[in-house]
């Protein structure tokens, strides 16, 4: 399997890793995160200039028809600089979403809106309660005359609070833990009966709870087939939580470099602490253990490329869970090299620990993925 990046490959890689480190200095990306917002108007439109929220935009909606590859590269060096811009939610979920099963009649106007920044989606699916089970939706969607009534409770929305569209799954048909009968709608984040409420999380991304309390919506926020969301469900899932792997990948990599350059410049006893042995171990396990994640990640992004998406399923089940025993790792070790300053607010490693574990934590953790890849077995 060749991982040599093409030339076009490489340039996007480039470009995007200059914007991270031109703007996300970590005191930079500190003041950041302290707005209301949590992030920045000018380099959400800055992305949308360099054609980066126009990725993963079919062609033929006059986006760039990118591959996983791509993703991979851009959410890498967002991991590096922990950017906080909603590129997940908005430019890798929402546009590989509504692009796939958006309703034909407003497909090109919100991939459109996605592409130059004006739009912005945020996927609605986890409930209080459901754990990681994507299959639990008690969040119900009533049909009425001309479409739908919805109500109901999400949790942890990632920009929820940022979103003009929400990605909503709700239950049009069965039990509640069933999973066929699920359906996915587009829900005007402004909607009467919407009620959003944002707040910072531990790594400072922000996120939302969000209420529906009698939303209609018509037929045209349907996406896909009524009562057979589910697959669908699952298949933009895969798609976040890929994007999210590489960005682990990137802020594990940031975090090593930091490590390194700590255990060259601090002294002990007249000599740089990088020259005792036991550390050396401690580092070149690090740098394996960041090797390894990087490698399951081009694996998964060579079987999303595929037309297998079982297989792709299956290989971004493994890299999930693989992501999160070595980002656990990588950071305890970062943690531990620095001494108890690791883990202050002032020092840029206990951001990328908390980014490192709130990322672990998002639709499924690594003790859930092994479960899921058991039972593929």
């Amino acid at each position: 399997m060749d991982f040599t990046l093409v030339e076009e490959e490489q340039m996007l890689a480039d470009v995007v890793g200059r914007f991270v480190e031109k703007e996300y200095d970590f005191e930079a990306r500190r003041r950041l995160a302290a707005t209301p917002q949590g992030w920045s108007d000018a380099h959400w439109s800055t992305l949308a200039e360099m054609g980066v929220l126009a990725l993963n935009i079919p062609s033929e909606h006059g986006g760039l028809g990118a591959g996983p590859v791509e993703t991979m590269l851009v959410a890498e060096a967002f991991g590096r600089g922990l950017v906080l811009e909603p590129f997940l939610s908005s430019a890798v979920i929402g546009a590989k979403l509504i692009g796939r099963a958006g309703h034909e009649a407003r497909k090109a106007q919100m991939l459109e809106g996605l592409a130059d920044g004006s739009l912005k989606t945020a996927l609605a699916t986890l409930e209080p309660g459901a754990r990681f089970d994507l299959w639990s939706v008690a969040t119900t969607a009533e049909p009425t005359s001309g479409g739908f009534i919805l109500t109901g409770r999400k949790g942890v929305v990632l920009h929820g609070d940022s979103a003009d569209i929400l990605l909503v799954s709700a239950r049009t048909s069965g039990e509640q833990t069933d999973k066929h009968g699920i359906t996915l709608f587009a829900v005007d984040a402004r909607a009467p009966g919407v009620s959003v409420k944002g707040f910072p999380a531990l790594d400072g991304q922000r996120v939302a709870e969000v209420v529906f309390d009698g939303v209609r919506v018509d037929a045209q926020a349907v996406i896909g087939a009524v009562d057979e969301g589910y697959p669908l469900l699952e298949w933009i899932v895969d798609q976040g939580i890929f994007a999210l792997c590489a960005e682990a990948v990137g802020a594990m990599s940031r975090l090593t470099d930091l490590t390194f350059d700590y255990l060259r410049t601090r002294k002990q006893f007249g000599s740089p602490i990088g020259k005792f042995q036991a550390l050396q171990h401690r580092a070149a396990d690090m740098l394996s253990a960041v090797e390894q994640a990087k490698s399951i990640v081009y694996f998964a992004a060579a079987k999303l490329g595929d037309d297998d998406e079982q297989a792709a399923h299956r290989a971004v089940t493994a890299a999930k869970a693989l992501i999160g025993k070595s980002a656990r790792y990588v950071a305890q070790q970062a943690v531990q090299l620095h001494g108890g300053m690791g883990m202050t607010d002032e020092l840029a490693i206990g951001w990328y620990v908390k980014r490192l574990t709130c990322i672990d934590m998002t639709w499924g953790n690594t003790e859930h993925h092994v479960e899921l890849y058991g039972a593929f077995l």
